[in-house]
């Protein structure tokens, strides 16, 4: 069974999924930048900064998805596995490029009291970007030694270069083996990579992209530097790869109630690892680095893919207009514009001194406009220079 075509894509839960991402970015910014000490003592600020740690591994998370879409469409044409890296790197390093510029407009219009060195923080822009490079590379990789595997079977001197519908089964457990243990690699690294293992020895803007140091001699907790982020993308791309795979489009809805109920066992069993007595680790930051951690959000991630696609399948995500798909649909745009609003010089409420009920004011408005923003961006698509439209594009059509 397969979500019925209607005016929302198939796909639709990935934009339900990204928009839900932009609503839990929105409030934690807000409530970050306009809450007075006193309500940050609160354990409403707490737990709204809780939700926080969610946005980010989302968009990993869904651009993982998303890589794996387009990689399946390429490689289903037959386009050798060179091409498709030079493709898919290319788009994360366009990606990356506008991390920076975005980098440049922060500092522009905050002159006079930004530090130059803000030019050089490792926002989430970048780091998707980077991993969408890393997912490029090791496509690549896997693909080829696919490639090569099926170039001399046994008994055979020579066989042509193996096809998508050939070798398809075979290359997508690769794929799925090598995106998920890459996963798990990067999560292992991470804790060692912030403490006895920091790369002290590189300058501090490429340092700050393997543990988020900044110039500030210790990691950043509000940077995203390649560990641990990058992981959530490689989870994503796993995931992308399975539900591309023959069995999750046949049975689509039990593969994603699978995935959900996955993701339930992987929280669980990462709870429980983290209850042992014995720890791996000698310095371990539960809540930056901590693999069991890492473990957690990635089975919530799971559990919110299933419950975002059961919600378009069958709940009310299909229901006339969708405020999160529509979100979803311009995440880009509501991500780069509520910053201006919420931390810059514009910001339509006075920084540090509001409580909560001033701040979630605040909240509403910014909410409603960027959805306003969204969705006339949508209603002019294609009638002027469409920006970074590979990431802008619907999963519908990149499929």
């Amino acid at each position: 069974m397969t979500l019925p075509d209607s005016a929302k894509s198939r796909l639709a839960y990935i934009d339900w999924m990204r928009g839900l991402a932009c609503v839990l970015m929105f409030q934690t910014h807000c409530y970050d930048s306009w809450l007075s000490p006193q309500a940050r003592q609160s354990r409403f600020f707490m737990y709204s900064q809780l939700g926080g740690t969610f946005p980010a591994p989302l968009f990993l998370f869904l651009a993982g998805i998303s890589f794996a879409l387009v990689t399946e469409k390429l490689w289903r044409k037959d386009v050798p596995a060179a091409q498709i890296a030079r493709t898919t790197i290319a788009r994360g390093a366009e990606i990356f490029v506008y991390g920076l510029l975005f980098r440049l407009q922060e500092y522009v219009i905050a002159w006079g009291w930004a530090p130059k060195s803000d030019l050089l923080r490792v926002d989430v822009l970048n780091t998707i970007g980077l991993s969408m490079m890393l997912m490029g590379v090791m496509c690549w990789a896997v693909l080829a030694w696919v490639s090569l595997a099926g170039l001399r079977p046994a008994g055979r001197a020579k066989a042509p270069v193996p096809t998508y519908s050939a070798h398809s089964a075979h290359g997508r457990l690769a794929l799925v083996l090598a995106a998920g243990g890459t996963a798990l690699l990067i999560s292992l690294l991470s804790p060692p990579l912030w403490t006895t293992w920091r790369p002290t020895w590189l300058p501090w803007p490429l340092e700050s992209y393997v543990d988020g140091v900044h110039n500030l001699g210790v990691p950043q907790a509000g940077l995203f530097p390649v560990f641990p982020w990058t992981g959530f993308a490689f989870a994503g791309l796993a995931v992308g790869f399975i539900l591309q795979s023959q069995w999750a489009k046949t049975l689509e809805w039990r593969a994603f109630i699978s995935i959900g109920l996955a993701g339930a066992v992987l929280i669980e069993f990462a709870r429980w690892l983290d209850r042992q007595p014995r720890q791996f680790y000698a310095v371990d930051d539960y809540w930056h680095t901590s693999p069991s951690f890492f473990l957690i959000r990635v089975g919530m991630l799971l559990v919110i893919l299933a419950g975002s696609y059961s919600w378009c399948r069958w709940g009310a995500g299909q229901w006339g207009f969708s405020p999160l798909i529509q979100l979803g649909q311009a995440s880009l745009l509501v991500y780069w514009v509520h910053i201006e609003f919420v931390y810059g010089r514009v910001s339509i409420l006075p920084k540090h001194r509001m409580g909560i009920g001033g701040a979630s004011a605040g909240l509403a408005v910014i909410t409603l406009a960027m959805l306003a923003a969204a969705y006339v961006r949508t209603k002019t698509k294609g009638r002027g220079v469409e920006l970074m439209p590979w990431l802008h594009r619907s999963p519908a059509q990149a499929s």
